[in-house]
């Protein structure tokens, strides 16, 4: 019996890809230039986890620029992502938990993104993977009443999240549909 599974062979080809194709594959999971060039030039990866493992401390040695433009390529919560590419099926999926939502929840998401903006200059981003709306605008309110000094800590840990969530994605060969 082969150990070989699809992410193995997602990894492979991903492996053999020439590293402008491998750092636009990686920008679809976080959309920092610098983080597609460390963890492309990084290749071989050895195994899944490894390509998961080093695209998580890529982010976490993110210059704050450098997450800022990731933050560039994330819509609003509660905000659908246009278009048919990967990162926008996937930030849809992600954001599932706002389909359907109360129009009272998605006013206050709304308003809750304008203040967090005003106040933080950037996009508010959660991983939003499995949290209902609600829950989304609960974590919003927190975040809100949250340290600002603390706050660009909790954006890298959510971008480490859905950066983690999206390479799986990747080396499951999630595409959109």
């Amino acid at each position: 019996m082969s150990n070989v599974t699809p992410a193995h062979q997602a990894l492979a080809a991903f492996n053999a890809l020439s590293p402008a194709e491998a750092e636009r594959e990686l920008l679809t999971c976080c959309a920092s230039r610098e983080f597609a060039r460390r963890v492309a030039g990084s290749r071989p990866y050895g195994a899944p986890g490894d390509l998961v493992a080093a695209a998580a401390a890529a982010v976490a040695g993110l210059e704050w620029p450098d997450v800022l433009e990731a933050l560039d390529a994330h819509p609003r919560i509660g905000e659908r992502a246009a278009g048919a590419s990967r990162e926008s099926s996937w930030s849809r999926d992600e954001q599932s938990g706002t389909a359907g939502a109360d129009r009272r929840v998605l006013a206050e998401l709304a308003a809750g993104n304008a203040e967090y903006e005003r106040r933080f200059g950037h996009v508010y981003l959660v991983c939003a993977t499995g949290l209902s709306a609600p829950e989304m605008l609960e974590r919003l309110r927190s975040r809100l009443d949250g340290d600002p000094e603390a706050e660009p800590a909790v954006v890298r840990e959510e971008l480490g999240k859905i950066t983690r969530l999206r390479v799986a994605k990747l080396l499951a060969g999630n595409e959109p549909g």
